[in-house]
């Protein structure tokens, strides 16, 4: 990732989780953690000190609540990003971190796996949104569907590689218009059969949308975009 690092502040009551965490943050490329806070008020004296981007946020704090420390930030003009990262699974918390504006919810135990999508998901965003200008609907899209797609189960059948997966998702919401299965393959750096095999797995889960284009010679070419969430 070229530019500025995103910067992080990890907040977890335990110190031992914190660091772990931590630790994952730093392995994906363009992010540092700045620092590690246990407890509300000493994150709350962090970030007046020193704002950061983004805050990786425990629910369960020593001195209140992960939301109430957002809702705080939100009083106090703070416009840094919020990732939950927490064990609350009670739908309740979840909505209220929705309305708080948290981009992602991860729900402890968690693999670095997880975190990295919903942090490579938010470094996508950041990199949409500081073109600026005006968005269509269909950029607007895009860039809804790349923090829905974060969350969206990592489990795949025997013989797919949740890496390939990963680079073919990347090549159809980075689009700007539906792809041939070549076009893709050629985009993620991989054969035109890999390709066909991951996108018939997206077609059959209701992740694609698939169109026929009738080129030069009149055989109809199959072509793929990614479906945003919530679409019919």
């Amino acid at each position: 990732m070229s530019g500025s690092p995103i910067h992080v502040l990890v907040v977890d009551d335990d110190m031992r989780v914190a660091r772990i965490n931590a630790a994952y943050v730093e392995k994906v490329p363009g992010f540092r953690v700045t620092s590690r806070a246990h407890s509300a008020s000493e994150a709350l004296e962090h970030l007046e000190d020193r704002p950061v981007d983004l805050v990786l946020l425990d629910h369960y704090l020593p001195d209140g609540s992960g939301l109430d420390l957002v809702a705080r930030l939100r009083q106090l003009g703070h416009r840094t990003d919020v990732i939950m990262v927490t064990a609350a699974r009670d739908l309740a918390t979840v909505q209220a971190a929705m309305r708080l504006g948290a981009l992602q919810y991860l729900v402890k135990p968690f693999t670095f796996q997880g975190l990295r999508l919903r942090l490579e998901a938010y470094a996508a965003l950041r990199r949409t949104l500081e073109t600026g200008g005006e968005a269509e609907q269909a950029q607007v899209d895009r860039i809804f569907g790349t923090l829905a797609a974060a969350g969206a189960p990592n489990e795949l059948p025997k013989g797919h590689s949740p890496t390939t997966a990963e680079l073919v998702r990347r090549v159809l919401l980075s689009a700007e218009g539906p792809l041939s299965a070549q076009q893709i393959a050629d985009r993620a750096g991989i054969s035109r059969q890999t390709a066909q095999r991951y996108l018939k797995l997206l077609d059959r889960t209701g992740r694609v949308t698939l169109a026929l284009r009738y080129g030069e010679t009149g055989r109809p070419e199959h072509r793929y975009a990614w479906r945003p969430a919530g679409s019919p």
